[in-house]
């Protein structure tokens, strides 16, 4: 029971006293001014904290803030001057006077959270006796601020819930449009989700496949270069190292990011930092000396002129990255110089700045010593030239400018404002977050502003080049623009001549993990690296890439084949025995050589017709195996040229029938000298049934059985044309296909056979008595024809492309050959040299022949 005892009593107490408390002290704010509408302003006056221990045991005491941010001071007055010229203006909210209540956050995630409740809350110490309720209307009816991603989250999360507009002047996290989380946040400045892809592209634009990334270590930097990294690696681009900071780390975890960069090879480093951590970053660069690097930056540094002030060892020199487009507002730069700290609200804040300004201190100052110069407060700033008076970033002030003014309309469509505004007491904020994503307006400078569904404006980017001039100053050069609106083609758009690179060079750095394989070979990917890390393979032979970077080579069609280089397919040389070659010159002149001597040797028989020697073993006979020795020799010609559908029909058939021919005219030559020493015998008959008839019938015979074995070729699978893809990787081989294989060895056994047969009655009638036995020459001229076709298959299988042609040519011609010098040279020896052998007499010698 005692725990229930306990909540009873502290239950009597809360209902004896309930009253609202504010439980921390109040928070005051550094700029205020009084206005029927309050808007509040959250800035980082200063950009850090000292580092503090806590013992958890006391209260802890609050931020100690540290490092005034001129740019904030910048925004603030931009904010005041917008108000201003609202409050001057008779067209727009008149009648209403805004005024404003303004927090320095120091950069803080705790105290921007801290800030907002009490933009929201108001900072009455009791709230209100306990018979009324303790909620009440917001303080202030929007929010302007703060500029850095995590911030603005831990705001609009808290905020969130009450609707209260918070409109950011550049926090860019992507992360933000995250309406569920964050459903009263805005910004004037375009997310980062546009700024990490335009980045990627930037950097693929340049060919640098192979960079380094450095990030702040908060939601800006993180998430923007997770979008980044995501888009690089879809464009072919590889991040060698990917490290991150803040401003507040300790000095060594900042030594060890310049020793990864010093470890490393690439030389472009993608840089997603705020100026701030940018400043830290480049002090330790600037130890180090660490120049000669490409350096791509993002919209929170590339612009800013203390950034560059910071770089005296020109370490950023060339630096290429994105900014917010140009902008001017016609008075506002006038109005920020124009700023006293003593006829100021925020005087505290303002006397720092004044001191920090002029190096002087007020005589108030409790750090004054007594030494420095005394500041009056009337000082010119615009005779100054520092952070605060450079108004480079007035992009930046342009986007606080249209921030309020977007609230400002709102508010005047929401009052139905005409002459005058009807106002009634506090707005419901839900009212004004809904009329603020509706606000569509041009600003005196005729600037467009609207927001889209993510309550962002369009994505518009310039390209800044950082290019020093001859006195050490940097300029700021706009070298490109990048609009995400257009087409993925035309989003960027680049002046190249107009560039400054690291180092003052006009060259583009290269940084690749490797070279690009050149047309010809292919990548091959270095085993535990990634994808930008490859080794260039040469293609195989037949295949080729033609584009640099190819990731496979490609094969080439069946007729072409790869260059030397490698890089392109070009058409195979067809291969096939011609005339202009010097074998198919020799085989030419080999075959009309032939054809040549055999009409002059059936010339020389022709005179000589009725001599005994031709007279003897049938002269008729002698004439046809000449006739179709010709045929022999002339059908050699049909293998020789481009092989053609005719040719390679032709060819086969011609030598097969015109050899049988051939073979038969000899077979029955044999025949007829054995036929002849027979009838010699008393009582023989047998040249009764072997005479001239006969003869000529036995012939066209064996001549027709090879015809129609050759027709039977022709009808059913007859030679053609073929292109030999396989023999040759480089070559064409233009052959006559076969057709039927079968029909080829029966047209060749056909022969041999015959041949065999004739050599075989030959080889018998070799011995039998006669000055002149033809016989004998028969049988020689058999056994070379034997010998050439025995030879000829296996060196026909073997030979590659036109060679196996003119073997078959060679088989032709010296069987030919053969034939004709065994047959009839001899005869033609004893016709024109040795005519006194041509008798009768000496032809019959010691046996009897009868003349024929």
């Amino acid at each position: 029971t005692g725990p229930l005892v306990f909540m009873f009593h502290i239950g009597k107490l809360v209902a004896k006293n309930m009253v609202c408390h504010v439980r921390e002290d109040p928070e005051n704010p550094q700029f205020s001014k009084d206005g029927v509408i309050i808007l509040g302003g959250i800035f980082s006056f200063h950009s850090s904290w000292k580092e503090r221990q806590d013992t958890f045991r006391l209260k802890p005491l609050p931020l100690e803030c540290i490092s005034l941010n001129f740019r904030e001071f910048q925004c603030a007055q931009a904010m005041i001057f917008a108000i201003e010229e609202i409050n001057n203006s008779t067209d727009l909210l008149p009648g209403i006077s805004l005024g404003y209540k303004m927090y320095d956050t120091c950069g803080a995630v705790a105290r921007s959270v801290r800030v907002g409740l009490a933009l929201a809350n108001g900072n009455e110490a009791v709230s209100a006796p306990s018979e009324e309720q303790c909620t009440k209307p917001a303080q202030v009816q929007a929010i302007i601020g703060e500029a850095s991603s995590s911030p603005c989250m831990a705001i609009a999360t808290v905020i969130g819930p009450f609707y209260i507009p918070v409109i950011s002047h550049f926090a860019t996290c992507a992360c933000l449009n995250d309406k569920t989380k964050y459903p009263s946040f805005l910004r004037t400045i375009p997310s980062d989700y546009y700024q990490s892809r335009a980045l990627a592209q930037l950097v693929k634009h340049f060919g640098w496949t192979w960079v380094g990334a450095i990030r702040t270590n908060d939601d800006y930097g993180n998430n923007g270069m997770a979008t980044f990294t995501e888009t690089a690696q879809q464009l072919g681009i590889c991040l060698e190292y990917s490290v991150s900071f803040f401003r507040t780390d300790p000095p060594d975890k900042i030594r060890k990011i310049i020793d990864i960069i010093k470890a490393s090879s690439s030389k472009v480093i993608v840089a997603f930092l705020s100026y701030l951590d940018m400043d830290v970053l480049i002090h330790e660069l600037s130890k180090n000396n660490m120049t000669g690097y490409q350096w791509v930056g993002s919209e929170g540094w590339i612009l800013d002129s203390q950034t560059a002030e910071t770089d005296r060892h020109h370490i950023l020199d060339g630096a290429i990255g994105l900014s917010l487009p140009k902008a001017h507002v016609s008075g506002m730069r006038e109005f920020i110089l124009k700023v006293k700290p003593l006829n100021s609200s925020g005087h505290e804040i303002f006397t720092e700045l004044w001191e920090t300004l002029f190096s002087c201190k007020f005589k108030q100052s409790e750090s004054s010593t007594g030494n420095e110069r005394e500041c009056t407060g009337h000082e010119d700033l615009t005779g100054v030239q520092n952070g605060f008076t450079d108004m480079s970033l007035m992009p930046i002030f342009n986007n606080v400018y249209k921030g309020v003014y977007a609230v400002a309309h709102a508010l005047h469509s929401i009052l139905g404002c005409n002459k005058t505004c009807q106002y009634k007491g506090q707005l419901d904020p839900l009212t004004i977050l809904q009329h603020i994503k509706d606000v569509h307006f041009k600003t005196k400078e005729g600037d467009e502003v609207y927001f889209n569904q993510n309550g962002e404006p369009p994505a518009k980017y310039e390209i800044i080049n950082w290019q020093p001039t001859e006195n050490g100053i940097v300029d700021f050069v706009t070298v490109g623009l990048y609009d995400a609106s257009l087409p993925a083609d035309k989003q960027l758009k680049l002046q190249n001549n107009s560039l400054v690179w690291a180092q003052n060079s006009k060259q583009v750095p290269v940084s690749v993990c490797s070279e690009k394989c050149p047309p010809g070979t292919r990548k091959v990917l270095q085993k535990g690296k990634p994808v930008c890390c490859y080794d260039c393979i040469r293609c195989a032979e037949g295949e080729i890439s033609n584009t640099t970077d190819s990731i496979t080579c490609v094969r080439c069609q069946p007729e072409f084949w790869s260059n030397e280089r490698r890089d392109a397919c070009v058409k195979k040389e067809a291969e096939f025995l011609s005339y202009e070659e010097i074998m198919g010159v020799l085989l030419t002149a080999a075959s009309l050589f032939g054809t040549c001597m055999t009409v002059g040797v059936a010339v020389i028989f022709f005179r000589h017709r009725k001599s005994p020697i031709v007279r003897a073993n049938n002269s008729e006979l002698s004439f046809l195996l000449l006739f179709s020795l010709t045929l022999c020799f002339l059908c050699s010609l049909t293998f020789i040229g481009r092989p053609s559908d005719w040719s390679c029909m032709l060819r086969h058939t011609a030598f097969g029938i015109t050899f049988v021919l051939c073979i038969s005219c000899v077979l029955g030559k044999t025949m007829v000298v054995l036929m002849a020493f027979r009838a010699t015998l008393p009582g023989s008959n047998v040249m009764k049934w072997f005479g001239p008839v006969q003869q000529r019938l036995s012939v066209l015979a064996f001549t027709l059985i090879q015809v129609v074995i050759c027709i039977l070729w022709l009808s059913i699978s007859p030679p053609f044309p073929f292109k030999n893809f396989k023999q040759f990787k480089d070559k064409i081989i233009l052959e006559c296909a076969l057709g039927s294989a079968l029909g080829f060895w029966a047209v060749l056994g056909y022969i041999g056979l015959l041949a065999v047969l004739c050599f075989i009655l030959a080889f018998l009638a070799r011995k039998l008595p006669d000055n002149f036995n033809e016989a004998k020459f028969i049988t020689f001229s058999m056994l070379i024809f034997c010998a050439v076709w025995i030879t000829f298959i296996p060196a026909y299988v073997s030979s590659p492309g036109k060679f196996s042609v003119a073997v078959e040519i060679f088989a032709i011609l010296a069987s030919s050959f053969g034939l004709l010098i065994c047959t009839f040279i001899p005869k033609c020896y004893i016709i024109l040299l040795k005519p006194e052998k041509n008798t009768r007499q000496n032809m019959m010698g010691r046996g009897t022949s009868k003349s024929l």
